[in-house]
């Protein structure tokens, strides 16, 4: 991939805050963006992050997290925290998404983020194209992690911290190999799971093609 100089750089982070700009225009001063890690895994939690950034805030090499490498995330996860006006990273258990499924559980990790900034938002931004129980003005961007700073942001926030989490598991839980593959659903960790059974936090309702009915 070619390296960018930093007048390109600065071009295609001025186009990733068009959604941001736009808000401005219609009044809106305080606006979040919103992302979840963790949808599709078979273990472990949903996490999602909540993150504002001043105007004008230029930090090299922010991105969709799906595009960045773990190194290069990890990087950016200090710079946004401290360059944020305000950042929530919230999670919800697999217990929980197994209760209420990985939507709803989606849409809570999402809102508990909201609800946990310091800073109130008069608008926010989500990934994706559903949303459940946001009071704030909002609006819902597909892709939004490539298309907005604030989004971008928050993906990472949230994959990073979903991670650490699974980087936790793996020295609890050797034998899965979460530190490999964080929990998704790869031929290792499927055939571990028939070998093994599933443990402690497995996400029972994710395992039924797997297992059957003894999960």
């Amino acid at each position: 991939m070619k390296r960018l100089t930093e007048e390109e750089e600065r071009e295609r982070l001025f186009k990733m805050t068009e959604i941001e700009r736009s808000c401005r225009e219609k009044g809106f001063k305080c606006i979040a963006g919103v992302d979840e890690a963790g949808r599709g895994p078979l273990a472990g939690p949903v996490f999602a992050a909540a993150v504002i950034l001043p105007e004008n805030c230029f930090i090299p090499g922010l991105n969709d997290s799906k595009k960045l490498s773990e190194k290069k995330r990890k990087e950016l996860f200090d710079i946004i925290c401290e360059k944020a006006v305000s950042y929530c990273i919230a999670d919800i258990s697999h217990e929980r998404i197994d209760e209420i499924n990985i939507l709803n559980a989606t849409f809570e990790a999402m809102n508990k983020a909201v609800n946990g900034l310091d800073a109130t938002p008069d608008y926010v931004l989500i990934d994706g194209n559903r949303i459940k129980g946001m009071d704030v003005a909002h609006e819902t961007v597909v892709k939004g992690d490539a298309k907005s700073v604030s989004i971008a942001a928050a993906s990472i926030l949230a994959k990073v911290s979903r991670d650490r989490v699974m980087y936790d598991a793996a020295k609890k839980y050797p034998q899965y190999g979460f530190d490999k593959h964080k929990g998704y659903g790869t031929k290792a960790h499927c055939e571990a799971i028939l070998k093994y059974g599933p443990c402690k936090i497995h996400r029972r309702t994710f395992l039924k093609k797997i297992t059957g009915d003894k999960a």
